[in-house]
């Protein structure tokens, strides 16, 4: 009853860093994507240029708009978007217009889930309580969206609410436990909204000002494609999540409150540059990287995961100079055509760019995928100057490098060809430098609870899960739970948890007494088997 634990290498402590720092960030964002696209789609529907709205393109009106993007009676409209700020209060007390669903959600439902998240990435539900208490008073001392706000009052007064039990912890009296818990966590929401409101909100939104100015700076001096020098070598670094989720979409929304849409949200997520290099190597590669390189790229252009080509570039290092010239080619597009996305395309699939670029009419459309088109088409051309350029050496040498770069990949969540599978498990086998060194985990304990995690517990981890619940399945195991989470959410009730073996002494960390396993991607890895082969001998030896 073993399983083979790939051994993760060493990794810089600046980078790992950094990497913690950017996981937490999306981790904030990220499970609330969902409330993002749904308001995303009711701005689509129904503000005044939007589908059913007074200034519709397609002509088209419907007459409770009014309602849903918040006025109506006798009551002045309220400010697209300046949500309830001009809401005015009728004859008998009573509100003659309506609060509206787009400007409340984007002022008060999306930055509280975002603070509600933090507060409980940092202390659980008592943490997420007072991080919404607190971020409530930050949101109403100002007048835009407080997400950056949110995201850092909401880990602040999660952390704050955790200090302060550390004060009595152990010292309250039996039968008082819940009185003390309660009032100490409602005082001290009161005090942090308070603060909020009066201090912290006017600081945030002093630095919300100075970014937007910063970003308006780059567009009006036409130096916003510059941005891809950053993005696209930090995507390849794995931070692609937190550059997206932490940083673009909060700037993202409020612009886009404001103009309807926003180009921050299409700098990293704009599938052409992946798509270009994987074309790239599907044309002009060698070996195993040539043969996965066409399903690599159906995975990444209609299902989102741009990880899947960060190994390809990692085997090329040279092809990030192409990645960087395609990604400022799509910026530059939709900054001088004016296109952009009304909602964060998450993920950043053609399907979910096209689903928040259509609001802005069939222009905006057209220029979005025209940046696509446009920036796959860049990238493609140096990629293949590249790739020709060095063929004879890589014919050679191929299995080293490209074996290397998937043992080199962090966060790899996902690879649609099992040949990226098989060329890791030859790498190994021939003691190539990209080969990790083995260790056997011996299960002490039944199995009856398995755990993927990546960095987002979305996405590639629930592609493992579901992958090893089939092989479970087929082996006819039914009764074994196979879950996904992130690593943050690891409590170590746990009894066998996979991970990518860049992050598995993160793992270890957060879930010490279960046992780890490491592959090399979540799609088709060679430990599976040996996990089914471990749970089934259980079985066995417990009939």
């Amino acid at each position: 009853m073993t399983t083979t634990s790939t051994a993760a290498p060493k990794q810089n402590g600046v980078r790992v860093g950094v990497q913690r720092r950017g996981t937490f960030l999306s981790g904030m964002i990220m499970p609330n994507i969902a409330a993002f696209i749904a308001w995303g789609f009711i701005t689509m529907l129904f503000i005044p240029a939007g589908f059913f709205g007074a200034d519709s393109p397609f002509g088209w009106h419907w007459a409770p708009v009014a309602e849903i993007i918040g006025g109506g009676g006798d009551s002045a409209l309220i400010n697209w978007p300046g949500a309830m700020t001009a809401l005015t209060e009728g004859e008998g007390g009573n509100f003659q217009g309506y609060v509206g669903l787009v400007g409340a959600m984007v002022t008060y439902l999306l930055p509280l889930l975002i603070a509600n998240t933090a507060g409980r990435l940092v202390y659980g539900e008592r943490g997420g309580v007072v991080a919404t208490i607190a971020t409530m008073g930050v949101i109403v001392g100002t007048n835009i969206p407080m997400f950056l706000g949110a995201m850092i009052m909401g880990p602040l007064a999660a952390w704050i609410t955790k200090q302060m039990d550390r004060l009595w912890d152990g010292k309250i009296r039996p039968g008082f436990e819940m009185l003390v818990n309660n009032f100490s966590a409602g005082i001290l929401g009161m005090i942090l909204a308070i603060a909020g409101f009066f201090a912290f909100g006017p600081v945030m939104l002093g630095i919300s000002t100075v970014l937007g100015a910063a970003v308006d700076w780059l567009v009006t001096l036409q130096l916003l494609p510059l941005v891809s020098i950053i993005v696209e070598p930090a995507k390849v670094l794995f931070l692609n999540n937190a550059i997206n989720h932490g940083v673009f979409t909060p700037l993202g929304i409020e612009q886009a409150t404001e103009n309807g849409k926003s180009i921050l949200f299409l700098i990293e997520a704009n599938p052409g540059p992946g798509l270009g290099l994987l074309l790239a190597f599907t044309f002009f590669g060698v070996g195993a990287a040539k043969a996965s390189a066409p399903g690599a790229a159906i995975i990444q252009f209609f299902g989102g995961i741009h990880e899947i080509y960060f190994p390809y570039a990692l085997s090329k290092p040279t092809t990030i100079l192409a990645l960087i010239a395609g990604g400022a080619a799509g910026v530059t597009t939709n900054m001088l055509l004016g296109g952009g996305l009304g909602f964060p395309a998450a993920p950043g699939s053609i399907i979910a760019v096209t689903a928040a670029a259509i609001g802005g009419g069939v222009w905006n459309l057209v220029v979005v995928y025209l940046s696509v088109i446009i920036a796959a088409v860049v990238t493609f051309l140096i990629t293949a100057v590249i790739l020709r350029a060095s063929r004879k050496r890589d014919l050679a040498a191929e299995g080293d490098t490209f074996g290397a770069a998937i043992a080199q990949t962090e966060a790899n969540k996902g690879k649609k060809s099992e040949h990226l599978s098989n060329l890791a498990a030859s790498a190994a086998a021939g003691g190539t430098a990209a080969a990790a060194t083995s260790a056997t985990a011996t299960a002490t304990a039944p199995i009856q609870n398995i755990v993927f995690a990546c960095d987002a517990g979305m996405g590639s981890s629930a592609m493992g899960a579901s992958v090893l619940r089939n092989k479970l399945k087929k082996a006819g195991i039914e009764d074994i739970k196979v879950t996904n989470q992130a690593i943050a959410n690891l409590d170590g009730t746990a009894d066998l948890v996979i991970t990518q073996q860049q992050l598995t002494d993160r793992a270890k960390g957060k879930s010490p007494n279960s046992i780890h396993v490491s592959v090399d991607n979540f799609m088709n890895a060679p430990q599976y088997e040996e996990v089914v082969e471990m749970v089934r001998e259980q079985k066995e030896s417990g009939e």
